[in-house]
């Protein structure tokens, strides 16, 4: 962890676009810890997903319920480790390898994203990608901040003598050169404390990313992001959004309510427990009312087992009027956080919802009303091999994880001590040399 002590989240070294690689992918939210490995192998551009340059095969996939978290933090360490290690044993033996480090998500700490602009003078006859590199080092530099790690440091768009919107500039000639970057951060105790979590599993973390960014890489189709699209993770903690516009990453933000607040919303509503009112709200869960709620009735288990204490039924016309004004309020802080954002410049640009807490039954319908904007409930694209319990919206962050090797050459990169991602049989020889690693 000692990137952190110098405001630095770990960043993984890209792939080559022309080698495999094995990548293990660990999404620990508030309510479950899934854990995916796959192959990565490269492959011909897709129509839909041109800037993937390899197919992603799942083969080892695990998930448990979360313990010790809250608001996509960790509240209980000892708790969180034994979720994770259950998560990764599942996929582990799934994929019969041993893995040694992860790629990571992070939905707490305040995620937040600024832009910061930088330039540098130019010594020669045109760009070079050294000059790029000292740019970029000056945007990174810029964005330094006491008590929050830098996740992701991009470059949005370049400059030449002032002149914006540079996509590419090696060898053109300038003797002004600039850069605009999206720095995205997240609180350093939130990043620590995560990141302590999964190391006493003994797992390096190759990589933390932030959890709506990943997502978009997963369910968002290349022209949604050049046309320009809004991410956005509902999960049980935390609801955060990824902004995207011209194929880049451009606005970051998150706040602490998600799908758990409507959950104690039901059991306090009802008056049963919290297992009970999440299963209430995922087997009966709805925001639009229709003509046969009243007569609909859903059978409600007492708050206590007490034989004495008889079973409720209430009307599914109750469920829904304690269900949307929770989710109204949710989405209304969405829509005002999107409306500080470059996102609002552009009235056309579509919300793409992921996370468990987006399967609430109409809730597309009522995000299009509040936000202004068409919705659609986003699902994984691409990725080969999931079992069908991750093919839905809740495992947008742990499929995005996979893709993410291949975006990561997008972001500034800070040499540092390498660390490769591995993966052995988890024989003889892997466990000598784990012994090994922690007795001397």
């Amino acid at each position: 962890m000692n990137t952190l002590h110098y405001g630095l989240a770990p960043k993984m070294k890209p792939i080559s676009p022309r080698r495999s690689a094995l990548v293990a992918a660990l999404d620990v939210g508030s309510s479950k810890v899934a854990c995916l490995i796959a192959r990565l192998r490269p492959h011909p551009p897709q129509q839909v997903l041109t800037r993937r340059s390899h197919a992603v095969e799942v083969i080892g996939f695990g998930h448990t319920e979360a313990r010790g978290m809250k608001a996509g933090g960790v509240v209980n360490l000892a708790l969180a480790e034994e979720a994770i290690r259950q998560a990764v044993d599942a996929a582990e033996r799934m994929a019969s390898v041993e893995i040694e480090s992860v790629v990571l998500s992070i939905s707490s700490g305040r995620l937040a994203g600024e832009l910061f602009a930088a330039d540098v003078d130019i010594v020669g006859s045109g760009v070079s990608e050294g000059d790029i590199a000292r740019v970029l080092a000056a945007g990174s530099r810029h964005s330094q901040r006491d008590g929050r790690a830098v996740l992701h440091s991009l470059p949005v768009g370049y400059s030449i003598d002032g002149v914006n919107g540079i996509r590419d500039p090696r060898g053109m000639v300038a003797g002004r050169f600039g850069v605009d970057m999206h720095i995205a951060t997240t609180e350093i105790a939130a990043a620590r404390n995560l990141m302590l979590a999964v190391e006493r599993c003994h797992l390096a973390v190759e990589a933390m990313v932030a959890s709506p960014y990943v997502a978009g890489l997963s369910v968002l189709a290349d022209d949604e992001a050049d046309l320009g699209a809004a991410v956005v993770e509902m999960g049980a903690g935390t609801t955060t959004m990824a902004v995207f516009t011209g194929g880049r990453f451009v606005h970051l933000e998150g706040f602490a309510l998600g799908g758990h607040n409507v959950t104690t919303d039901i059991a306090r509503g009802l008056n049963t427990g919290i297992a009970d009112a999440e299963r209430i709200k995922t087997l009966y869960g709805s925001v639009l009312s229709g003509g046969s709620d009243e007569r609909d009735m859903i059978t409600v288990p007492p708050m206590s087992e007490d034989e004495r204490e008889q079973t409720q039924f209430v009307s599914r016309a109750t469920l829904v009027h304690i269900i949307k004004p929770r989710v109204e309020e949710i989405l209304e802080m969405v829509r005002d956080r999107l409306a500080a954002s470059l996102f609002a410049a552009d009235p056309r640009g579509g919300v793409v919802l992921t996370g468990g807490a987006s399967q609430l039954t109409g809730l597309p319908d009522l995000a299009a009303r509040i936000l202004g904007r068409p919705v659609r409930i986003g699902r994984p694209l691409g990725i080969a091999g999931l079992p069908d319990a991750a093919k839905g919206a809740a495992f947008a962050v742990a499929t995005g994880l996979l893709v993410y090797p291949q975006a990561a050459h997008l972001e500034h990169f800070e040499p540092r001590r390498k660390r490769y991602l591995t993966a052995g049989t988890g024989g003889y020889f892997a466990r000598v040399g784990r012994w090994l690693r922690e007795s001397f």
